[in-house]
């Protein structure tokens, strides 16, 4: 597991500025397509920094301004404490889920993530992974980074 950190472009220096990584983490969130999600490790990948826990981070201090719904845990779980928020953005997507059964607790829905994930590319067709883009450089049309 990664142990990294946030970039250290935190400091007085950048006082008021967001650090580089989280605008690229939010730059990402804000690519997810209504009705899809990435997990906070596709992120990751995706922007070849960092991991989960970071994308995590980034999301509880600065998401509340892009569709943090978007990013989720990666087994699907609403995210704890913004459950019923985060299910009414999902069923306005359509966004796919598993509806819970009578035993479950709190019989809140979990994201089917086999449908409901998002790779990054292609069109957003809601069938499932469209481009392959996880684990490479982003598609020629996204601006680069220096990593």
């Amino acid at each position: 597991m990664s142990q990294q950190r946030l970039p250290s472009d935190t400091g007085p220096e950048h006082a008021g500025t967001l650090p580089e990584y989280a605008e690229r983490v939010l730059d990402v969130a804000e690519r997810i397509p209504p009705g899809r999600v990435m997990t906070y490790g596709d992120v990751a990948e995706w922007l070849g920094e960092a991991g989960p826990r970071q994308v995590g981070r980034v999301m509880a201090l600065y998401g509340g301004a892009v569709p943090w719904w978007r990013v989720v845990r990666a087994d699907g779980v609403l995210l704890p404490g913004h459950e019923l928020r985060a299910l009414d953005h999902y069923r306005a997507e359509g966004t796919p889920l598993k509806e819970a059964g009578p035993a479950a607790e709190g019989h809140l829905p979990r994201l089917e993530m086999k449908r409901a994930r998002w790779d990054g590319g292609g069109p957003a067709d809601g069938g499932g992974p469209a481009g392959g883009h996880i684990g490479r450089r982003p598609p020629s049309d996204v601006p680069s980074y220096d990593l």
